[in-house]
C-alpha cells in the first residue's frame, strides 16, 4: 500500500472510534498503528508488503497490551467490582421468620428467596447475615452485631 493509504485508513479508524464507538479504545490503536506504518513508508520509500503488514500488525498489538487498559481507567474509571459471594452480606426482614420458615427479600438488586437456617425466630425488620446460598436461596441467620433480634 502507499504511505497515503494507510495514514488515511488509520484516521478513518481514528474518526470511527470516536464517533461511533463507546470508547473502548479497540480502534484508536489500531488506527494509530496504521498511521505509525504510513509515516515509516513515507520516510522508508520502499517496505515490501508484508513488512507493512507485520508492522501494523505488530504495533496495534503492543499498543493494545501496553495502553489501553491504563488510558481506558484513566478517562472512564474502573468497572464496578462484581460480587462473587453473598455470604457474609447483611439484609434487613421484611417479615418475621420462624426456624426453617421463608420469605421473599431484594438483595443486590434482585429477588431472593430467606430461609431461616437458625434456631431462633427472626423479628419482622431484623438485620440478618447471609450464612449460605443455595442457588437462589440465601440461608440467614440473626446478625451477632446488630444486637439480639
Amino acid at each position: 500500500m502507499t504511505w497515503w493509504a494507510w495514514i488515511v485508513g488509520g484516521s478513518i479508524l481514528l474518526g470511527a472510534e470516536l464517533a461511533f464507538v463507546d470508547a473502548q479504545f479497540y480502534l484508536v490503536f489500531v488506527g494509530l498503528a496504521a498511521i505509525l506504518v504510513g509515516v515509516a513508508l513515507g520516510l522508508v520509500a520502499e517496505l515490501p508488503g508484508w513488512a507493512q503488514w507485520a508492522g501494523f500488525a505488530a504495533l496495534a498489538l503492543f499498543f493494545w497490551v501496553t495502553f489501553r487498559q491504563r488510558i481506558y481507567e484513566r478517562l472512564r474509571g474502573r468497572l464496578p467490582g462484581m460480587i462473587t459471594s453473598h455470604v457474609g452480606a447483611t439484609l434487613e426482614l421484611p417479615q418475621a421468620l420462624a426456624p426453617g420458615a421463608h420469605c421473599q427479600v431484594e438483595h443486590a438488586g434482585t429477588f431472593w428467596t430467606a430461609v431461616n437456617d437458625g434456631d431462633a425466630p427472626l423479628a419482622q425488620g431484623a438485620r440478618v447475615r447471609v450464612c449460605k446460598v443455595d442457588g437462589l436461596t440465601l440461608r440467614v441467620r440473626a446478625d451477632a452485631s446488630s444486637g439480639p433480634s
